[in-house]
């Protein structure tokens, strides 16, 4: 892999975040404005959303009806989770990590956690850091649930950055 592709991928690393909880709009954003923020997280590689794939969440009850249309920052919040974490599971087993994460956490406390821990094991897989930092204390299953899934999407958007470099380098 050339030194350039390197620095690029820890420059990202670097500099990626998911907003924290309280920089997530809670003006209350139509589908299609929910959509176009959510998109930021495109950046990650193969993560999509669109508007028909956030209807087809309240559909399954993944997330509650918008309220006049609008969709709030705690749903929004879960639709950013959602659409990280479909890369690597099914909707059902994301269904499940929601309703332990409703058992044990408020929506803000988990939000706030996975955009933390997200921050953190991005930079051990993309190289900057030498291991991954523990984040509070690992006191219940959903947690370390949500750290081997944080994991994971990390290790997948890595994947598919060293693969889209690859196949555009010709």
């Amino acid at each position: 892999m050339p030194e350039e592709f390197k620095q690029y991928l820890k420059e990202f690393a670097q500099n990626f975040r998911l907003p924290d909880y309280n920089e997530i709009p809670d003006v209350g954003l139509y589908l299609e404005q929910t959509a176009k923020y959510i998109s930021q997280l495109g950046q990650l590689g193969d993560v999509v959303i669109t508007g028909s794939m956030i209807s087809n969440y309240v559909k399954k009850g993944l997330i509650s009806n918008p309220v006049k249309k609008q969709y709030s920052r705690e749903q929004i919040a879960y639709l950013m989770f959602i659409t990280m974490a479909k890369t690597v599971l099914s909707l059902d087993d994301i269904r499940l990590l929601i309703e332990l994460q409703k058992e044990t956490y408020e929506p803000e406390v988990a939000y706030n956690y996975l955009a933390a821990e997200f921050k953190n094991v991005l930079g051990y897989v993309f190289g900057i850091k030498d291991e991954i930092e523990t984040i509070g204390k690992n006191n219940h299953e959903a947690k370390s649930m949500l750290r081997n899934l944080i994991i994971t999407v990390a290790h997948k958007a890595y994947l598919d950055m060293c693969f889209k470099y690859y196949r555009n380098r010709e």
